[in-house]
């Protein structure tokens, strides 16, 4: 089957349009780990699952007091969920965006400071390729693309150009929204790379919601797990998170929109 022009612009203008101004922002906050997966254990005993809990909590709260902003916890307590699991949590409660947070570990117990991961390349080519192996699932793409292709199985071209739009998009905010999160976490706390990294990482992976992951310090760093176990601590880095997402949604105001 041969992509008219016409339907290329059609999945374009159905992908990114903006509807009412009053549209709240959703955002799925992930707490990384949880459950029997506790992640990174630093040496005073913190666990990563529990950092990460309480930070995400911290977060929705201030999240939720803005009139522009919904944010969903993809875990609510000390329970597992898959990386597969995060990603559905998050397309069921219609996410604009995904926010990850974890805390970073390294045999070099002088490594310290907070960074941010976006998807690379070369994951979401992977991704691409088994999203158009789920013909059955691309219906329940957000942003516009499920409509696009519900009924589209049999048209492969179709189904790989909306995609590509999709893989396009959501890296392009992920990484606009990483550099403004950087940018305020800097006045904060230390951080170990100052522009976004690229990563082939699970909770990355949609191509329907622009997502970032955020380490917020190395827990195996004495003088980091300190901090990260101080309540004061976790209060500046959810403010530095929302912060930047402010910014973000202040240069985008397109991303304010209804599924």
């Amino acid at each position: 089957m041969k992509i008219s022009f016409k339907m290329l612009i059609l999945s374009f203008m159905t992908l990114f349009i903006c509807f009412t101004a009053d549209a709240k922002v959703i955002i799925a906050i992930d707490a990384g780990h949880g459950g029997k997966d506790s992640g990174a254990i630093g040496k005073k005993n913190l666990y990563e699952k529990d950092v990460t809990l309480s930070i995400a909590n911290k977060l929705m709260t201030i999240m939720n007091k803005d009139p522009e902003i919904k944010a969903i916890l993809t875990r609510k307590n000390d329970s597992y969920i898959s990386v597969f699991q995060r990603s559905e949590i998050a397309r069921k409660n219609k996410a604009d965006l995904l926010i990850s947070i974890h805390a970073d570990s390294a045999p070099n117990r002088n490594a310290t400071g907070a960074s941010v991961w976006v998807l690379s390349t070369k994951r979401a080519d992977t991704e691409l390729g088994r999203w158009l192996e789920k013909h059955e699932k691309q219906s329940e793409l957000l942003g516009g693309a499920g409509d696009v292709l519900s009924g589209e199985a049999s048209h492969p071209y179709l189904s790989q150009a909306v995609l590509d739009l999709q893989f396009s998009y959501a890296q392009r905010v992920g990484y606009g929204l990483a550099s403004d999160i950087l940018k305020e976490m800097n006045k904060v706390v230390t951080l170990h790379k100052r522009e976004p990294e690229h990563a082939s990482l699970g909770v990355l992976r949609s191509p329907d919601i622009p997502s970032v992951l955020i380490e917020v310090g190395f827990i195996s760093n004495l003088s980091e797990e300190r901090l990260l176990k101080s309540q004061t601590h976790q209060d500046k880095i959810a403010q530095a998170i929302y912060r930047g997402l402010k910014i973000y949604i202040k240069k985008n105001p397109m991303i304010k929109e209804k599924h």
